[in-house]
């Protein structure tokens, strides 16, 4: 796959069900995730920028689906064992690395470090799909974070990273949750969704059920609050039923 481009949705079945009229995510996506292939069949080249709990976690799930990972972190020397576990084509790297690498990024650090983060790879990250997970604490985070809060955490995590395609997703979920909880049997754990480029949210979407959970897309970044940290759907374990039903959708 050639890098700084996104990739080529089509090639999945669900992806022009799903843009055919989605200007402004006004699809009904009450039953969308039963029309998705259970599994990508094609490799993503994923970045993950902060490779600890939540990273780490959901890019060793993303590994068994077959898609290359690169873990990122100050000291990827450290990472070894994350690699070791992954196996495959995985490798470690600094987050330069895994923002150059990735035609998807997985950005999985505490949020106070999101606008450095920003300043440093915005630019190698033009044009391409990042997923954002982080959580503002105001007791870890600082003022920042009370900020965030106020404004809706897509809506701050979009002015931190200009420039990108931005979904939030897997903010909701514990790490525990996806190691402990990937394709169980029976009706899966749901994980919200909200993004301003319906392509975006698409290869999301499909991200999520390669990790072995159940999308549900809630709108656009300003409906990301309605999942934020502190909400009735934040890592509740709720089915896709129970959340939209939580949601409203």
């Amino acid at each position: 796959m050639t890098k700084n481009k996104s990739p080529n949705l089509s090639r999945r079945g669900f992806s022009r069900k799903l843009l055919i009229g989605s200007a402004g995510l006004s699809l009904d996506f009450g039953n969308f995730a039963s029309a998705l292939a259970a599994q990508s069949n094609t490799p993503l080249n994923i970045g993950i920028i902060g490779s600890g709990r939540i990273g780490g976690a959901v890019g060793l799930r993303w590994a068994e689906a077959g898609h290359q990972i690169l873990f990122s972190s100050r000291n990827p020397d450290r990472l070894s064992d994350l690699v070791e576990q992954a196996g495959g084509d995985t490798r470690a790297g600094y987050p330069r690395d895994a923002a150059e690498f990735g035609d998807i990024i997985l950005i999985a650090v505490p949020y106070a470090a999101l606008p450095q983060v920003g300043r440093d790879f915005s630019g190698l990250m033009q044009g391409k799909i990042v997923i954002e997970c982080g959580n503002p604490v105001p007791d870890r985070d600082g003022p920042m974070a009370e900020t965030a809060v106020a404004k809706g955490t897509g809506v701050a995590s979009a002015e931190f990273l200009p420039g990108v395609r931005l979904v939030r997703a897997f903010n909701a979920i514990s790490s525990r949750t996806v190691d402990s909880e990937a394709h169980r049997a029976g009706e899966l754990v749901a994980i919200p969704i909200a993004g301003d480029d319906a392509e975006a949210v698409a290869v999301a979407t499909q991200l999520v059920i390669d990790s072995g959970f159940d999308p549900v897309v809630v709108g656009g970044l300003a409906r990301a609050r309605e999942f934020d940290r502190g909400t009735n759907v934040y890592v509740k374990g709720m089915t896709a039923a129970q959340m939209r039903a939580a949601l409203n959708l």
